[in-house]
Parts: structure tokens; sequence; C-alpha cells
């Protein structure tokens, strides 16, 4: 058990009462999560600005974190929504024609503790051995003794509705983003644009930016909708096809989704990525359970069960579909290959299909941007 050091000024406690020290950077506080691990090797600003890790604590694998600084382009979402940030070394001095300030800044600007100095290899193969656990994040100088007796009072973060706090307030049309007018990178340019825009209601359970750049790279007109909006108000924008996003947390808290999530599945063509693959799986009848540790990291390999093609997937959950309870009517597209959980789906009468992953690869491999052509495809077909 890594022991807690005076010489330190931070920690990482969790709840079996094993703790991390390290050094406090960012913001000064001591906040409570869930404490998870992601393997992305690069990234960091697009991890700190997914709404998916609202309510944890992100520890990088990477060992050095910082080098490239922060910048305008990188964000995936209006904010850092998620509860801490872990790191082994962070550099100080970023070193990048892009930097436009460093991640010591960033996250004191954004409110997030930050812990450095942290044995990150040996944090992960914690949470691979016993789970993912509770914890505190601090570097305000609070006593460990005064943060233990606190977590164990901590129920976490599995019966929150993490949903309600990082979906929008209202609709809006995505039009610029909001990491500025610099337009599309080149990496999500379609090798052939579709001959009509299609009007796509997209749920927002926690969007990605990257993800709406990918529709409207597709002449996709996308109206972006707060997570719990009825299925008449979804209606009456007049959609062609319908996304579910990807999103925090446990998928059986957004329940009040479900009405809306089958019925615009049973009218028009529907795609699910991430949280919004496990509610259409629990909105038709379908069950999720918890990973032991989750699966985080942009080198996750998925088996395309109907070409026979590996693809290197960029992942963020903590939950899965249940492969042997799939609601009627669904069958298995695609399969994990590190843990074999299912990883994607389709329905045999309706245009609908998911995926677990994260095709829009914001950070990550570009292995599944074909899934924004095949929902594309499928309007093209269902409208005629």
């Amino acid at each position: 058990m890594p022991l807690y050091s005076p010489a330190m000024d931070g920690v990482l406690v969790l709840g079996d009462g094993t703790v991390f020290p390290g050094r406090g950077f960012g913001h000064a506080g001591t906040v409570p999560g869930e404490a998870v691990f992601t393997t992305s090797m690069a990234g960091y600003q697009e991890i700190l600005t997914d709404p998916s890790y609202a309510g944890q604590i992100v520890a990088m694998t990477c060992p050095h974190i910082g080098n490239y600084g922060v910048n305008p382009e990188d964000v995936e979402s209006r904010g850092p929504v998620l509860a801490g940030f872990v790191v082994h070394d962070l550099s100080a001095a970023p070193s990048s024609w892009r930097a436009h300030g460093n991640l010591q800044d960033y996250l004191r600007l954004h409110k997030v503790v930050g812990l450095a100095g942290v044995d990150t290899r040996a944090l992960a193969r914690h949470c691979r051995t016993r789970g993912t656990p509770r914890a505190l994040i601090s570097n305000d100088g609070t006593p460990v003794e005064a943060l233990l007796s606190r977590l164990r009072d901590y129920p976490g973060i599995d019966g929150e509705d993490l949903t309600a706090r990082v979906t929008a307030r209202a609709p809006y049309v995505f039009a610029g983003g909001f990491s500025g007018p610099e337009g599309f990178v080149e990496a999500v340019r379609p090798a052939r644009l579709p001959g009509r825009a299609f009007r796509v209601a997209a749920l927002d359970f926690g969007l990605k930016e990257n993800i709406l750049k990918n529709l409207t790279a597709r002449r996709c007109e996308v109206t972006v909708v707060p997570a719990y909006t009825p299925l008449e108000e979804v209606l009456a924008l007049g959609p062609e096809g319908v996304f579910l996003s990807n999103g925090p947390g446990n998928p059986r808290m957004a329940k009040a989704a479900l009405p809306a999530v089958r019925g615009l599945a049973e009218r028009l063509p529907t795609f699910g990525i991430c949280f919004g693959h496990q509610l259409l799986a629990l909105a038709f009848g379908g069950a999720t359970y918890k990973l032991p540790f989750g699966h985080r990291g942009a080198n996750h390999p998925v088996k395309n069960l109907a070409t026979g093609r590996v693809e290197i997937t960029s992942h963020n959950h903590g939950f899965s579909v249940d492969a042997d309870r799939l609601p009627p009517g669904f069958e298995a597209t695609h399969v994990n290959l590190n843990d074999g959980t299912l990883e994607g789906m389709r329905h045999a009468a309706l245009p609908v299909f998911s995926v677990q992953y994260h095709p829009e690869s914001s950070p990550g491999p570009h292995d599944s941007l074909y899934l924004f052509d095949d929902f594309v495809a499928m309007m093209e077909r269902f409208h005629g």
C-alpha cells in the first residue's frame, strides 16, 4: 500500500483506505469522486473536457502530461466537469506552436483539483485488481484521517443522475462549436459527402464537440436537444435522423429518457454511441451492468463481426450492455477482443444501430469514422 509522506502536499484516498501521495496543482480543494484511469497516450485536454468523465477522478497512465500545453481548439465541451485530475509527471513548460497556456493554469481557471507525482501505474494496477473505487482527491492540506472519515460516508456516483449535470439546458443548432471558428480538422472529413443534407436531432447526454463536427462535415444539420426532451417536442423539430450521444455514469439513472429514445428509434433512423448505446438497449428491454474497472483509452481492439476487421478504438465507459440479454430484435455487430464484452448492435427490422466505443476519435485512432457515413447512408435509404 502506498504510504502518505508529510513532504507531499496532496493525496488521493481510496475507499479501501489506500493512500496515494502527490503534489497539488490546479485548483486547491478536496473533492469526492470515482477513481478511474485512462490509457490514452495523448489528448489530455479532450479527456478533461469530455462530459462522460463527470464525477470521476481521472488518472493518466501515460507518465508525462502537459508537455504540449492547452489550446482553444482541443476542447470537447464548454469546460471540464470531472472531479479531479491525476498525473505522474507534470510538464510546467509546454513546448508546442499550438499552445495558448499550460495545464496548471488551465486547471486553476476551471477549478479542477489536480495531483502530480502520483504512482499512476500502481493506481491503475490497484483499480484493475480491486475494481473502481470511491475516492477523495485533496491538495488543500486536509489531514488524511479527516479524508478517510469523510470517504466512509460518501455513497459514490452510481446512484446519481449525472446526465442532468452535463446536458444542454435548451435546444440549439450546432454552428461553429465551443472551440471557435477554426473549422473541421482534416481527420473528420469523409471521403464522400452525401448528395443532400439531413436534419438530425442529437440527444445530449454529455455530447462531445467532435461528434457534432463529424455529423456536420457530412452535411447534417444538427439540432442538439436536452437529454430529457419529450418525444413530441423532438418530433416537432422535423428530424430525419436521431443521434444518441455519449454521457456519464450509470445509464439506469437516466431512465426518464427511455420513452423518447424508444419512440424516436421506432420512427426514424437512429445511431447511438456509448451512453446512447446503453440507453437504446434499456429502452428496448435489454440490460446493462457495471464493468470491474471500465474501458478508458484509445487503444481497445474491437472486432466487426460482419467484416472480420479489427478496429482500434477509443473508449470511455464504466457500464456495458449485457450481450446475453440483448433486447428482442437486436443482434450483436461488434465485440471487444480484450474481454469479450459487447461493442455494437443493430436492429433486424428498424434502421437502428449503436456502438459502445467513440467513433469520433478525439482523442484516438480514426478506424471507426465510417460509422458516421453508415448513419448518413441509412438516412438516404430510409428517406429515398
